[in-house]
């Protein structure tokens, strides 16, 4: 008896995930303003401030997008270069370098 391999009809449809995400997020529209009044309420009003920041950095992260995130290996040598090293099978040297 045959196991494995692909079945007609089986899994989820395609489009489907993307179908609610887009009326999910028709639907957060509609409070839109709502949501941002009450980011600046919290941000320039009196309470504490953890909440004031987390609701300053909310505003600016809808206004202009996260900042990248930094990414920090602690491989010691320089794997990436030692990898490709081996591929090409001869040195590899970084333009400007």
């Amino acid at each position: 008896m045959a196991r494995g391999g692909t079945r007609p009809g089986a899994g989820r449809k395609r489009g489907r995930v993307g179908e609610v995400r887009r009326a999910l997020a028709e639907m957060a529209k509609e409070h839109t303003e709502a949501a941002l009044r009450t980011l600046v309420e919290i941000a320039t009003g009196d309470g504490a401030a953890s909440a004031r920041v987390s609701a300053a950095t909310a505003i600016l992260d809808r206004a202009y997008g996260k900042p990248p995130q930094a990414l920090e290996h602690s491989a010691k040598g320089e794997p990436l270069m030692e990898l490709l090293q081996e591929i090409s099978g001869s040195a590899f040297r970084p333009q400007g370098t």
